[in-house]
């Protein structure tokens, strides 16, 4: 049996392999309007096809709890029954393929309210439909984007109680998986780095008091979502610099916490919430910090972070180095990247009866 093709059960749920879809935006949705936030027919399309590939469990994109917890104006969320009920389409049909759906729960905090990437990602205002930004602390992420909002403990509050309504809300929708974001320099990562929070109450300073907001959004999520279910928490293992950042120390740390209050699985990536750094960008670049919080920790891993062959995330697997690996932009050039590396590695995998004739 291949390691990239051996299911794996995390609570009551089995996944029936171990080549998973990251995260990844698409800023399709509609920015305002009654469909705001809600997923259309390129969304179908996108996750669709990658199931009809044999992608084990497909993470929908960073999901917004709220209006302004949106990257952009163009981004999903989850915040209204109308985007639950287009959720439902979208994780009816990955059901259907033997796909596990999973979402990506997030807040964008200071880098919220920005264009499209391919329109330049800069901040936008109202005439753009954008919105000023919130955050830990009154500290723009660069020059280009504003100041944010400092957020007061009431707002910060306000913000668990969003994460729980989301989590319901996909329930509802029919996700088997619920991610927590707190990595690439959004909300949850901006209280955790002493980088980007400097408070002076009970959420900022020491360590205990950067990761409170985390826990307590897991905390919140975990008792309203099933037992039965597993749920994530995808984090930025390091912020790549030298001092006054969050640190794989840190994370190691933070993983056994996490697993203690409930969190099945950390989806490990890195960076995002510094500008301006030199991350050594390679194949694997972020792999040795999902080893890490494996060898030394209870907590399982996903690997994430330039695996685009099959040998290469077969040999992740085979040496221990992580549970799982999420391929992001290899699932984009190649939606049936699954059902590929099976026939190469001599194993089945779910295909349609309408591509058998690929088989």
């Amino acid at each position: 049996m291949s390691a990239l093709f051996e299911p794996y059960t995390l609570r009551d749920l089995t996944i029936p392999n171990r080549v998973w879809m990251s995260p990844m935006c698409q800023y399709s949705a509609a920015p305002t309007g009654l469909d705001a936030g809600a997923p259309n027919d390129w969304h179908f399309s996108h996750y669709s096809a990658r199931a009809a590939g044999g992608t084990g469990l497909i993470v929908v994109e960073a999901t917004a709890v709220s209006p302004e917890g949106r990257i952009s104006p163009y981004d999903l969320g989850i915040w209204n029954d109308t985007q639950v009920e287009a959720f439902r389409r979208i994780t009816r049909f990955l059901v259907s393929q033997g796909t596990v759906p999973g979402i990506q729960l997030a807040h964008s905090g200071r880098k919220a309210s920005t264009e499209r990437p391919w329109k330049g990602g800069a901040p936008v205002g109202a005439d753009g439909h954008g919105w000023q930004p919130l955050a830990p602390s009154a500290l723009a992420f660069d020059e280009r984007h504003p100041v944010p909002t400092e957020l007061t403990v009431e707002e910060i509050h306000g913000i668990t109680g969003q994460f729980v309504a989301a989590a319901r809300r996909a329930l509802e929708a029919g996700f088997e998986v619920a991610e927590i974001h707190g990595a690439h320099g959004y909300l949850i990562n901006e209280f955790l780095s002493p980088r980007s929070n400097h408070r002076t109450d009970a959420y900022g300073g020491s360590y205990e008091n950067r990761t409170r907001f985390a826990l307590e959004v897991v905390d919140a999520v975990r008792e309203v979502w099933p037992d039965d279910k597993p749920l994530f928490f995808r984090i930025s293992a390091t912020d790549w610099l030298d001092d006054g950042g969050w640190t794989a120390d840190d994370t190691v740390r933070f993983a056994t916490q996490l697993h203690e209050h409930g969190v099945d699985l950390l989806d490990v990536s890195t960076g995002g919430n510094a500008s301006g750094v030199r991350i050594p960008v390679g194949p694997g670049y972020q792999v040795p910090f999902a080893a890490r919080v494996k060898a030394e920790t209870t907590m399982p891993v996903a690997a994430v972070g330039l695996i685009t062959d099959v040998e290469q995330a077969e040999k992740i697997l085979a040496n221990e180095e992580a549970d799982a690996v999420l391929l992001g932009r290899e699932l984009l050039r190649n939606p049936s990247f699954a059902r590929l590396a099976a026939r190469e590695l001599g194993v089945e995998v779910h295909v349609p009866d309408q591509y058998h004739r690929s088989v």
